[in-house]
């Protein structure tokens, strides 16, 4: 596995590169997923089942992709909330919509495995976002262009 993927580069490829125009990008990923290149979590799956689009179908039928966090994950998820500055990554309206908060398993996942998460956030000074904990965790962070640099696709 070399990348796990947040629910931000999802919802874009699907936002952005419809399956039908893009069928080379979709079968390139598809054989990533296949070869386990690429990864996520139960939680982005949580986060994405409550979308109504073709995202969430085309989930549904990848459930394979979305992994059900190990120990070693879960200690690493309370390591990044032993940092006191990242517990603001826990947002009250996260928690208002039935606590779905996949970030800090997206970055365990990444840091146990020893991968790269790709995400379109972008590190922000002082900020709890994923790019500023992996910084913080030496975790190897890009988004979905750079993903897509790093695996030469041209389309």
């Amino acid at each position: 596995m070399k990348y796990v993927f947040d629910t931000s580069p999802l919802a874009d490829l699907f936002r952005h590169y419809y399956p039908s125009r893009f069928p080379t990008l979709w079968e390139n990923f598809d054989v990533m997923i296949k070869a386990g290149e690429i990864t996520s979590t139960r939680e982005v799956l949580r986060e994405i089942e409550d979308r109504e689009d073709p995202l969430s179908e085309w989930a549904k039928s990848h459930e394979e992709l979305f992994m059900m966090p190990n120990a070693q994950e879960a200690k690493f998820v309370s390591e990044i909330y032993r940092v006191a500055h990242f517990q603001q990554n826990i947002e009250l309206q996260k928690i208002y919509k039935g606590g779905k908060n996949a970030d800090p398993f997206v970055i365990a996942r990444a840091g146990v495995l020893g991968i790269t998460v790709v995400t379109n956030e972008k590190i922000k000074p002082n900020a709890a976002k994923i790019p500023n904990i992996c910084q913080h965790f030496d975790i190897g962070c890009i988004n979905l262009e750079k993903f897509m640099e790093g695996e030469n696709w041209k389309f």
